[in-house]
């Protein structure tokens, strides 16, 4: 029995049970397009993660006010005894290695223009935050450099379109809280960034901000340094400028975007291996599924694989025959649940456009290796059957 007898004899056995070789294949084109979907959505919440964190700017490090300490089970910020003040931004800034910072102070308060107003979240920075986040103006100007304390605002886009509806609104003057602030710029529409909606948002001064909210403590500080190599020099730089300014308390947490990344990028890998092995669960049930077919085409069989062997074929041939009728089905079912996957991923893509949905080829790679796999295990046992079968009585048994 040649190799292509082989492959005609295994297919022809397969079209004579096309119902329960369908159905086992569509077991196997499922298991791996589960794999395929669901190691999708965790690859694409590591890519998404990574486009947030590109949007902060690059090389940067990110002060904020108390110490990041670990105890127990969970990390946990104690409360600083000096806060981190506008002057401690303006000392990190005359840091040589530090190019830029951004000095924010962060609240929340109502907007309002004639009879229209609505809630918002209120930034107090500088001009430099323009540069640092990558922000783009709609029309207008940024925050004025060096100015903090200007009653000046830049407004998000939905903010303008809720308060001053077509109105140009360079020069309007709006009020958030009690203090009236003269709109100087609208942002480009830009939607949410590490939790925060940019349309929904008001940049002010850092210093209005401040008063406004009645903080001694900035929210945070954002610090570019002047080139990649250069991030832990100049977080070390700013660590004992602060500690020197803060009575030698290290009151204060100096994170670099790359750790925060890292962190990140290490979780979601876990969650993407989770659920391909959460998905992977399905390929074994389909394994099953491709056994019990194999076992039960051995039973109706028993009469053709007597004969066959009468004739001369050897234990070897009908091993490779049942195997290749497993491994046909684990194959074109792993073809298909390519398909399958790679269409719902499509489908996501469009249903969510910010959200970059995409398989990771280790996983593809691996699911089909996992579904031929599945194949030829799960169809070794019937194979290693019908080998054993001995001719006469297994022709005797079929005519009894």
């Amino acid at each position: 029995m040649r190799e292509g007898d082989l492959l005609r004899y295994a297919s022809g056995g397969l079209r004579g049970h096309s119902v329960r070789t369908f159905l086992s294949l569509l077991g196997v084109a499922i298991g791996v397009g589960s794999v395929v979907m669901l190691t999708s959505l965790g690859e694409g919440a590591r890519l998404y993660v990574a486009g947030e964190f590109a949007s902060l700017g690059s090389n940067l490090l990110i002060v904020l006010p108390g110490k990041t300490e670990t105890q127990g089970v969970t990390p946990f910020v104690t409360s600083s005894t000096n806060d981190l003040t506008v002057e401690d931004a303006e000392a990190i800034r005359r840091i040589p290695r530090i190019t830029r910072v951004a000095p924010m102070g962060f609240g929340t308060a109502t907007a309002s223009y004639a009879a229209r107003g609505r809630d918002v979240p209120v930034f107090g920075t500088t001009n430099d935050l323009l540069h640092i986040r990558k922000l783009e103006m709609g029309i207008g100007r940024y925050l004025p450099a060096g100015e903090d304390d200007a009653p000046v605002c830049v407004i998000g886009a939905k903010v303008r379109s809720e308060l001053l509806g077509n109105r140009n609104p360079l020069g309007e003057v709006i009020r958030i809280g009690e203090t009236r602030f003269r709109v100087i710029g609208v942002l480009a529409a830009r939607g949410t960034s590490i939790g925060f909606n940019l349309d929904e948002a008001v940049d002010v001064p850092v210093r209005q901000a401040m008063r406004m909210f009645d903080r001694a403590s900035l929210f945070r500080i954002l610090a570019e340094v002047r080139v990649h190599e250069e991030m832990e020099e100049a977080k070390a730089d700013i660590v004992k400028l602060l500690k020197e300014r803060h009575d030698g308390s290290e009151d204060f947490t100096v994170l670099t975007q790359d750790s925060l990344l890292s962190t990140f990028n290490r979780i979601l890998a876990i969650l993407t291996a989770a659920l391909a092995g959460i998905a992977a669960v399905s390929l074994s049930v389909a394994g099953i599924g491709i056994m019990n077919l194999m076992l039960v085409s051995v039973s109706e069989r028993t009469r053709e694989i007597g004969l066959l062997k009468a004739l001369g074929v050897t234990r070897r041939q009908i091993v490779s025959v049942f195997l290749l009728e497993a491994a046909m089905i684990s194959t074109l079912g792993g073809i298909l649940g390519l398909a399958f996957g790679y269409g719902g991923c499509a489908i996501m893509r469009q249903l969510v456009r910010d959200f970059p949905v995409q398989p990771p080829v280790w996983a593809v790679a691996a699911a089909l290796v996992v579904s031929a796999s599945v194949g030829l295990l799960f169809g070794s046992l019937p194979a290693r059957r019908a080998a054993d079968l001995d001719p006469i009585e297994a022709l005797m048994r079929k005519r009894a």
